[in-house]
């Protein structure tokens, strides 16, 4: 009785062995993050954009540090006719009017960092929904983000994606009607001025 459950058993075993469990196929890609910030048109325009405002705003800084160079350099020719008295006075003007143009270099370079960064946080997150939604459109259980925050170590090339996400992403934005809106913080600066 005994060899026969045991018997039993065993068939039952190697029959339930023999049966294949389904897998599902589980489809992969990813994306080359650097790649894709670099090919992306709102990406480029907005990176534009920034550059043209530090060289526009750079340009009325520049005027105001080269009449400095020239008003200290007049000083030195200067000092020696004028006496010890004018060249202190002067002198402790010129270094608080360097140090005015120091401090108005840094804060235009934080403000236009803290204005493209809030617009780049803005595009970047909008990058992120759209790469959720064509994973879920095009069937894909993962999509792996490689490039300056490499999350993949290894991938083989035919699983990379980037191309048809910069394509789609370029076609969604060309498609989409432009405003020549302010962002939301220079609006309510605005709005708090008032």
């Amino acid at each position: 009785m005994k060899k026969a459950l045991v018997i039993i058993a065993l068939s039952v075993f190697a029959v339930s062995c023999n049966k294949t469990a389904e897998v599902k196929e589980v489809k992969t890609a990813y994306v080359d993050t650097s790649v894709l910030m670099k090919e992306y048109t709102e990406a480029k325009d907005l990176e534009a954009k920034y550059k043209a405002q530090a060289e526009e705003k750079g340009r009325q800084l520049q005027a105001e540090i080269s009449r400095f160079k020239q008003d200290a350099a007049n000083f030195q020719s200067q000092a020696q006719a004028n006496g010890q008295a004018w060249a202190q006075q002067r002198g402790a003007e010129l270094q608080k009017r360097e140090q005015q143009l120091g401090y108005a270099q840094q804060a235009l370079a934080q403000q236009l960092q803290q204005e493209s960064g809030v617009e780049m946080d803005s595009l970047v997150s909008g990058v992120k929904k759209f790469i959720k939604e064509y994973g879920k459109k095009n069937g894909y259980s993962y999509i792996y983000g490689t490039g300056d925050a490499a999350t993949v170590l290894y991938a083989e090339e035919k699983y990379d994606i980037t191309k048809q996400i910069i394509k789609e992403l370029n076609d969604k934005y060309k498609a989409e009607p432009k405003s020549d809106a302010k962002p939301a913080a220079e609006t309510k600066e605005g709005e708090a001025k008032k």
